[in-house]
């Protein structure tokens, strides 16, 4: 089976069973509904640069990142539970298309809570949608979403030597949400935190998200460079980590519950 065949295998099969679970459906049909109207009676008084940015776009996102996370990394935890994680790792299909597979399955799916919640914020607070640059937009919800990705085959890999991969999986979305600015600007955050923020590549894709909205793309450079920038660390961390969870795989075998 080459490359292509186990990476469309992986992603067929991972949507079947993602979809058959019932509290993934929760996240992906009711999830977007909550969320928006939080955010809409957060921003239903403000600026329709910053309702379109933080109520339609931004709800969206976080809904996107929730279906995402939780999958991919609940999925390592599953595969462990029924013991077949290790078989996977060591099968003759590479682990990184297996996983690949997986995580592309959900982006796929993810998507639609992401539409979902546009559709809910459009259609209840009837607030009018201003984009001034439909190009830039569309480019940075798919680096957005590309940055997602990213970040969640880093977590996967991080987590798939760890027995307390439900308890990490359930610390990611709401301070993620946060510190990346898919709800409030980031700076309002305190100047600590924004430090830590800039670590992340979907900080920067929401930062172009913005500018998508507004009247001006002064700063547009500013931001794309350190998404690429940020966007390549976390790949290269990744391949570093595949590496030693490899070696120490091979050496240990610590994948299984026992």
């Amino acid at each position: 089976m080459n490359s292509t065949s186990v990476l469309l295998t992986s992603m067929s099969v991972q949507m079947k069973q993602t979809f058959a679970r019932n509290m993934f459906k929760f996240t992906l049909f009711v999830g977007p509904f909550l969320i928006t109207v939080i955010l809409g009676e957060m921003f239903k008084h403000s600026t329709a640069d910053n309702f379109v940015a933080y109520v339609v776009l931004g709800s969206g996102l976080w809904n996107l990142w929730n279906c995402i996370a939780f999958s991919s990394a609940g999925d390592i935890n599953r595969e462990r539970y029924n013991n077949t994680l290790s078989i996977i790792f060591s099968a003759p299909a590479d682990f990184r298309l297996i996983l690949l597979g997986k995580i592309l399955g959900n982006t796929l799916l993810a998507l639609c809570s992401f539409f979902l919640s546009v559709f809910f914020a459009t259609v209840f607070y009837r607030h009018p949608i201003i984009v001034t640059n439909w190009p830039l937009l569309i480019m940075s919800l798919l680096l957005a979403i590309l940055a997602f990705i990213i970040m969640s085959i880093f977590i996967a890999y991080l987590l798939t030597l760890s027995r307390k991969t439900a308890i990490y999986m359930n610390c990611l979305e709401i301070p993620v949400a946060l510190i990346c600015g898919f709800v409030f600007p980031i700076e309002n955050l305190p100047q600590g935190v924004q430090f830590i923020s800039w670590i992340f590549p979907p900080t920067w894709a929401v930062r172009l998200i913005r500018l998508s909205v507004t009247e001006t793309t002064y700063g547009l450079l500013e931001n794309f460079v350190p998404l690429i920038i940020t966007s390549v660390i976390f790949v290269i961390l990744a391949t570093l980590l595949y590496r030693i969870i490899f070696k120490q795989v091979k050496v240990l075998g610590t994948l299984d519950m026992a």
